[in-house]
């Protein structure tokens, strides 16, 4: 990862660093006083040999980081590290002996701010290598991963003052490869996550700089529409702000009105997607209006419509209608005073509330893309947090409640290319290697965790690079699915292994039936028998099933010996009479067989039938009679003149092989489970087979029912286990 370039060691003489500190301390309590004394003490020295690595004098930069810090509502702690930055950044090698002077979590936050700040060149590579996901997909990774990073909010609060003084003082001395590379910055990363932390006074900033430097054009064009100063706007909306107020509160209406005027990379941006010009624009300059229940809200309306004229289709009416993520809101532009548009937003305190931190928020509309619902949680988490942090007077406390649950499911590490990857906590290389390609993780034999071999079953953390070591060829090994060695973590990963194995039983018991089949066909001269026919005539859908069934023992080789020389005596022709009398102690085995008796009769593999579903005999070669279900597909392919009219005798007492078929989302005890419902329903079960793909799962179960009654019974217990999307039978 690439580190911050260093502060320039030299001198200043006459740089008085004591005429910056008394102003800020005037403002402060006498704890937070105390501290930052002792830590201007600590620094004064050092810091009189250096020059930000922008090139501005060393107290300027700290006297404008303070100011930003000191805007946010920080503490003491946060405004300490504004000092240190500078020293830690240039002489990293001086953390131990600042430990021991101020002690660690004044250390811990500056330390923070300087990994934050190694985004720049993980930016760069993230964007141009991008084999595994889009550009943006890419970037949302690392903002998610710098969130993860930190262990304390503030850290990101003041990197985020940081890079402001970055591309000011980059704007300042126009130094054009400077200026662009914090504008890209700002752009891709911090200006989303101030967004995001509501900080909207430094997203403003930085958006707007953003768009000077890297759109220049576009931004004089808005700037000259605009034909006022930011300076001047905002005068204006106060003054609407207050005659509002005053008619609301003369209705008897309590109300909380602010305002805002629009920025120019907002309104560049909304020109953008919309697909319209900047005379098409009523929201430049936008009131909003909160109030405590409904009826209020189209009170202040009337009042707001009297007041000035309402524009025609500019009303919004999202309290009757809301949006379709549940947004609620009236929205109205109208011709304001000094006879400029303005747009008002009328809504409750709950609606504001959705709004801000609910499923419709500000940041998620605006930004776009794959809606995540867990980050949004957080981030929404993240928000009560600063709007808290002025209510909560312990440092540690504040902290704490940012720690408390932060992205701890997650853990983003790069690839050697600087691309993010986004795991479960707790994954290991091996995981990392799946994710990345099912090839790379079955011939992963070593792992190296920046830049050192680790063990396979390392549980990675934070911001750590992998590289993935192979033999060129390999497989997985089984001690990966062992649970207790730790070899893996995720779902998918562990798919991937069980894929890779069944694929192996399947090809071997392939070639192993292929064996056993080839044999007995040379061994009586009928290698030229065909061999899908024959595998039909077995009770088989395919020759491949047939081969497994072999090298199973599902078909014995007797059985398929008898098949092919025909032990027992063929039964004539004529001696198959299409329709008999019916002999009722003609039965064997709960199956009545129209006009032949005590015939062997066996139910048939391809469609397995049970009573009551109607059935039908084909009399085989050396086998007696397979009995089919009347419906079975099979029935079409055989020689018409074999088949008999069958019927179910008593059938009380047997029982009858049925394969079930059951999809399902693949999950630890997934099959323990469907295991218990077919114990608690007394099911007797002869086979199960087993195939995963990806996440989910298909399950095959042979079980013996006496009745369909009892088959449909157990399949609809079987959907009701957790996970199982459906039950069907074969």
């Amino acid at each position: 990862m690439m580190r911050q370039p260093s502060e320039m060691a030299i001198a200043h003489p006459g740089v008085d660093l004591s005429a910056g500190i008394d102003p800020i301390l005037s403002r402060m309590d006498a704890n937070a006083q105390a501290l930052l004394r002792q830590v201007y003490s600590y620094v004064h020295a050092p810091l009189n040999d250096l020059q930000a690595r922008s090139g501005e004098p060393i107290w300027s930069r700290i006297k404008a980081l303070v100011e930003t810090v000191m805007l946010l509502g920080l503490d003491q702690e946060a405004v300490a590290v504004i000092f240190l930055l500078p020293l830690l950044r240039a002489k990293p090698q001086s953390a131990a002996g600042m430990r021991l002077a101020l002690g660690d979590s004044l250390v811990a936050l500056t330390e923070g701010v300087l990994r934050m700040g190694e985004i720049g060149g993980l930016t760069k590579k993230a964007i141009a290598n991008t084999t595994l996901s889009s550009p943006e997909a890419q970037l949302e990774s690392l903002r998610k991963m710098l969130l993860a990073m930190v262990q304390d909010i503030r850290v990101v609060l003041i990197k985020l003052a940081d890079h402001l003084q970055d591309l000011r003082v980059a704007v300042k001395s126009n130094l054009p490869q400077l200026m662009v590379a914090h504008a890209e910055l700002a752009r891709d990363i911090f200006a989303p996550l101030a967004n995001r932390l509501g900080v909207w006074h430094i997203k403003w900033e930085l958006e707007d700089m953003s768009l000077r430097v890297l759109a220049p054009q576009s931004y004089q064009k808005i700037a000259r529409y605009l034909d006022e100063k930011r300076q001047d706007r905002e005068q204006y909306i106060v003054r609407v702000i207050n005659q509002l107020k005053t008619e609301i509160f003369a209705a008897g209406i309590t109300a909380e009105v602010t305002g805002r005027p629009k920025h120019i990379a907002s309104i560049h941006r909304k020109m953008q997607n919309k697909a319209i010009d900047f005379k098409s624009l009523y929201d430049v300059r936008a009131v909003r209006v909160i109030v405590r229940d409904v009826k209020d809200c189209y009170a202040v309306l009337g009042i707001v419509h009297s007041l000035w004229s309402p524009l025609p289709k500019e009303f919004d009416d999202y309290i009757a209608k809301p949006k379709p993520n549940n947004y609620r809101s009236l929205h109205t532009a109208l011709i304001g005073p000094e006879n400029k548009s303005i747009e008002v937003q009328i809504r409750t305190d709950e609606m504001h509330h959705h709004s801000e931190l609910g499923v419709a928020a500000h940041w998620k509309y605006k930004e776009g893309g794959r809606q995540d619902r867990g980050y949004q949680e957080k981030i929404s988490w993240l928000r009560q947090v600063l709007e808290w942090k002025d209510e909560v007077k312990d440092t540690s406390e504040f902290a704490d409640q940012f720690r408390s649950g932060l992205f701890d499911e997650s853990v983003y590490v790069l690839t050697p290319q600087g691309q993010v990857i986004d795991l479960p906590k707790g994954s290991t290389p091996i995981d990392f290697a799946y994710h990345v390609h099912s090839e790379l993780g079955h011939r992963c034999r070593g792992a190296k965790v920046d830049g050192l071999m680790v063990p396979l079953n390392t549980q990675l953390v934070n911001a750590q690079q992998v590289e993935i070591l192979t033999a060129k060829q390999g497989h997985p090994s089984r001690d990966w699915l062992n649970v207790q060695l730790g070899f893996l973590k995720s779902a998918s990963a562990r798919t991937k292994v069980r894929q890779w194995f069944n694929r192996q039983n399947v090809e071997m018991d392939l070639a192993q039936g292929r064996t056993i089949l080839d044999k007995e066909l040379q061994r009586h001269g009928q290698t030229k028998t065909n061999l899908e026919q024959l595998a039909v005539t077995m009770g088989c859908d395919h020759l491949n099933d047939l081969l497994m069934a072999l090298a199973r023992g599902e078909i014995n080789q007797k059985t398929l010996r008898d098949t092919l020389v025909g032990v027992e005596a063929r039964a004539p022709e004529s001696a198959v009479p299409r329709t008999l009398i019916r002999k009722p102690n003609a039965t064997t085995g709960g199956i009545l067989i129209v006009g032949v008796d005590k015939l062997l009769t066996a139910t048939a593999k391809c469609c397995r039938p049970a009573p009551p579903e109607p059935i039908i005999g084909f009399v085989t070669r050396g086998r007696g009679v397979t009995v089919h279900r009347a419906q079975c597909s099979s029935i079409s392919r055989l020689d018409p003149d074999r088949l008999i009219t069958a019927q179910w005798g008593d059938a009380s007492t047997k029982t009858f092989p049925i394969e079930i078929v059951v999809d399902a989302v693949d999950r630890t005890g997934l099959l323990r489970d469907i295991g218990e419902v077919l114990t608690r329903e007394r099911i007797n079960v002869t086979a199960t087979r087993s195939i995963s793909s990806d996440l989910s799962a298909r399950m095959r179960f042979t079980v013996e029912v006496r009745h369909l009654d009892q088959l449909q019974a157990v399949m609809s217990h079987i959907r009701e286990v957790n996970g199982v999307i459906d039950v069907c039978r074969r």
